[in-house]
């Protein structure tokens, strides 16, 4: 494992024990609204500031780009995208559907990558052209060639309202063309279950880079495309991402337009 991955994961676990010791001790979580729909707990903060306590003690030059402390560091040669706890509403509401999601850029350019579910004790992670794993067993996304098959995971657009009539309109072309439609909450986890075949593809809008960056490498290096919905590799910056297995990608592209 290379030794940037390596700080990954033992930051992504340090985080996680945190999370399981608090659904363990069962104390009253201090909900913010951060927005309308947008949610932050105690534990939200606690897990990030481990994960770079964790990463600012291997490597104290790096830049830092997490969702509850913002951008940090500067303009260094390496950056760490990092949510600590990628669906904080599942956590707030005992819904078992939540994880770690931490990737490291070298010089703009994704490198590294883990998600890190902590109930299942499920560990995915990737490095640029080494491939994907799952508890260090080899991964690859599904042989799904085609939408009537496939099941499709997505995200409600809960931020991004102004959208909402786009939304359900793509929504209910893959209802009644695919063979289902998942939504569990946790936009990391679900690009990670793309990755190791248990969905055939997914799209979401409105996302921020901490949701989609760790994920969109398990897909590239388990054999999957990542897009926005124009199909260019610019989900990072529009926020917009469909991923999918090769054979079905650009029809899931078709039908997003």
């Amino acid at each position: 494992m290379h030794p940037l991955l390596n700080i990954a994961v033992r930051a992504a676990r340090r985080a996680a024990s945190i999370i399981n010791r608090a659904v363990l001790d069962g104390s009253p979580l201090e909900v913010k609204s951060k927005q309308v729909n947008d949610f932050v707990t105690q534990v939200d903060r606690a897990a990030e500031e481990a994960i770079i306590d964790v990463v600012h003690k291997a490597y104290p030059d790096h830049a830092f780009m997490a969702e509850e402390s913002g951008a940090t560091g500067g303009d260094a040669e390496y950056r760490w995208i990092i949510d600590p706890l990628d669906g904080t509403t599942n956590f707030i509401h005992g819904f078992p559907q939540y994880c770690v999601s931490i990737a490291v850029e070298h010089r703009g350019a994704l490198a590294h990558a883990v998600v890190y579910d902590p109930v299942k004790n499920e560990l995915f992670t990737a490095s640029k052209g080494r491939g994907a794993f799952l508890n260090d067993r080899r991964m690859r996304v599904s042989k799904c060639t085609r939408l009537q098959g496939a099941l499709v995971g997505t995200g409600f657009p809960f931020k991004e309202l102004g959208r909402l009539d786009l939304y359900t309109r793509q929504l209910r072309y893959f209802m009644q063309t695919t063979a289902g439609v998942r939504r569990a909450g946790a936009a990391a986890l679900d690009l990670a279950y793309v990755a190791c075949g248990r969905l055939d593809a997914f799209w979401e809008l409105g996302l921020s880079p901490w949701d989609m960056a760790a994920g969109s490498l398990l897909i590239q290096e388990a054999g999957g495309l990542v897009g926005d919905l124009t199909g260019e590799a610019r989900f990072m910056e529009t926020g917009d991402i469909c991923a999918a297995t090769p054979k079905i990608f650009v029809a899931m592209l078709e039908a997003l337009r």
